[in-house]
């Protein structure tokens, strides 16, 4: 089976290339989706020289600055695999975990694959707050979507590709993780795996984005399309 690694990008010139690079060289069949999202620190001109003429990269540019929803919806639109998996750019996640992520949609158990920060693999001790902030965020997006995940925000989310782009996807921003856990769960007779994965997370001074109103977002996502679009 071969695999899509979607990979939105925003400002991120300091890892865009080792992060290709490690996806690169991971063990599976793959290809490279990347979307800048209107980047402006240089990662642009980056992408156009070095990444570009990497084998199984293609590159798309957005207009403008969209949100990484709308990078994301691009990127899934333009894949070609099996399997769709995101990965981000800035080297919080380890692509040597993605055939480990994968495996149970490759035994034919899974059709959607989380990768969860919470099952026990190492990961970088930082904020108090966004681990509590993280926890209420899963914890009621399983009241609303009646699973038992350990880690709804988490980046390395793998798909069954036609599943993935039956879903009308609406969400510009950070929002994507609570609306695609909620309409995930909805579909009837989809499984659903968690694996353990390790976390290297940044602080904000290294480039770290999401913040306090994403937070919001993502809860007023779990509402809007758990609660509201149900009615």
């Amino acid at each position: 089976m071969k695999v899509s690694v979607v990979m939105p990008c925003f400002n991120e010139r300091p890892t865009i290339v080792s992060s290709v690079k490690r996806v690169l060289e991971a063990p599976f069949t793959k290809e490279i989706v990347l979307v800048d999202d209107g980047s402006t620190d240089g990662t642009r001109d980056v992408l156009k020289a070095e990444v570009e003429p990497l084998p199984h990269v293609r590159v798309f540019y957005q207009d403008r600055n969209r949100g990484k929803g709308a990078a994301l919806r691009r990127g899934f639109e333009e894949a070609h695999g099996d399997i769709i998996i995101v990965q981000d750019c800035d080297l919080e996640y380890d692509p040597r975990e993605i055939p480990k992520v994968i495996q149970p949609i490759l035994d034919g158990d899974a059709d959607v694959v989380y990768g969860s920060r919470f099952l026990g693999g190492p990961h970088r001790v930082l904020y108090f707050w966004h681990s509590v902030g993280n926890a209420m965020l899963t914890t009621v997006s399983n009241m609303i979507s009646d699973l038992n995940l350990t880690d709804m925000e988490t980046c390395y989310k793998a798909f069954r590709s036609e599943l993935l782009k039956s879903l009308p996807l609406e969400e510009d921003r950070f929002g994507f993780e609570p609306e695609v856990t909620v309409k995930i769960a909805r579909l009837p007779g989809v499984r659903i795996y968690e694996v353990p994965i390790s976390y290297k997370g940044r602080t904000y001074a290294e480039g770290k984005k999401i913040g306090m109103k994403d937070a919001f977002r993502a809860m007023y996502c779990l509402a809007r399309y758990g609660i509201l679009k149900r009615t």
